[in-house]
């Protein structure tokens, strides 16, 4: 009788050269990267009923967008995990980390691999989701190393106009002038934090000694201006869109009473479309306690309604 195992996969991703998360045909996509080496490493052919590899994801994320923090969950049988062991004397766990680690592309790195605890879903079971968006305004000093996940806008932004919108988005709203819902969803969302902040001058290691040198080496994210957002969850193009109505506010495009018009009128049109995507990255989910993950779980299935 063949055993089914349950893996957390903690991954991070360069998202500048993928079709997004999901699997795609004929499109690069990280799904797709990182279910082609698990069939290599498990010697399972793709497209085995039996053994399908196939990965679920807390959270999708669109062409371009990056992740420092993602997590999927595999469900596959222990007789099949235990082909990747080989000659190192590891157990199965390890031993497909270290070969995941080695045979996936510089662009997805594994950050850790291990058995689930029961009940565990690494999208139904999140309890939220944390966002960064990264800008080099007109302010800022453009440091070309970071240029795959910073986006340059040519102009001064008011921040304090800025939060005064995004001050709008916090609590359970419909994003529908800002989100698509997925076919059977809704855009209904519930977010818990949302601000825009300008990263000080600081230096890499600020513990105020200088250690005899001359010039300190700056933080490389010093004078961006980001926006953090944590929701239970996200609607399709949601933080994209959230995001470059704030900036049109801060550029003075548009007023503060139009952003609370569009969150009290969940209807979209072409002025609350997706900013570029290259400034966004996926920086944490968060779950609860081993054993709420399974109520959690079937609570989040549920069709929200305001």
């Amino acid at each position: 009788m063949l055993i089914a195992v349950r893996l957390r996969i903690d991954l991070a991703y360069d998202g500048t050269d993928f079709y997004g998360w999901a699997k795609q045909p004929d499109m690069r996509t990280v799904q797709g990267e990182t279910e082609r080496v698990l069939h290599t490493v498990l010697r399972v052919p793709e497209g085995d009923d039996d053994e399908p590899l196939r990965l679920t994801v807390a959270g999708r994320t669109d062409t371009g967008v990056h992740a420092s923090h993602q997590v999927c969950h595999l469900d596959i049988n222990e007789e099949t995990l235990a082909r990747c062991v080989g000659h190192m004397q590891v157990e199965p766990v390890m031993a497909l980390k270290r070969r995941l680690q080695r045979m996936l592309p510089n662009d997805i790195a594994i950050r850790s691999i291990e058995e689930a605890p029961e009940g565990f879903d690494a999208r139904f079971s999140a309890l939220e989701r944390t966002y960064v968006y990264r800008i080099a305004d007109r302010s800022s000093e453009i440091d070309p190393r970071i240029r795959n996940c910073v986006l340059h806008i040519d102009d001064d932004l008011n921040i304090e106009a800025m939060n005064k919108a995004a001050e709008m988005t916090i609590g359970l709203h419909d994003f529908g002038s800002f989100a698509t819902p997925n076919p059977g969803g809704t855009t209904i969302r519930e977010v818990k934090t949302a601000y825009w902040r300008r990263i000080p001058q600081h230096p890499l290691i600020d513990d105020g000694n200088t250690m005899g040198e001359r010039y300190r080496t700056p933080a490389v994210e010093s004078g961006l201006l980001c926006f953090t957002i944590v929701a239970d969850a996200f609607a399709r193009n949601m933080v994209r869109s959230l995001v470059n109505g704030c900036v049109q506010v801060g550029i003075g495009k548009r007023s503060v009473d139009w952003f609370a018009e569009k969150m009290t009128t969940p209807l979209r049109e072409g002025s609350t479309g997706p900013i570029a995507p290259q400034g966004l990255t996926l920086e944490h989910i968060e779950y609860p306690e081993d054993d709420q993950l399974a109520i959690r779980a079937e609570a989040i299935r549920a069709k929200r309604t305001l």
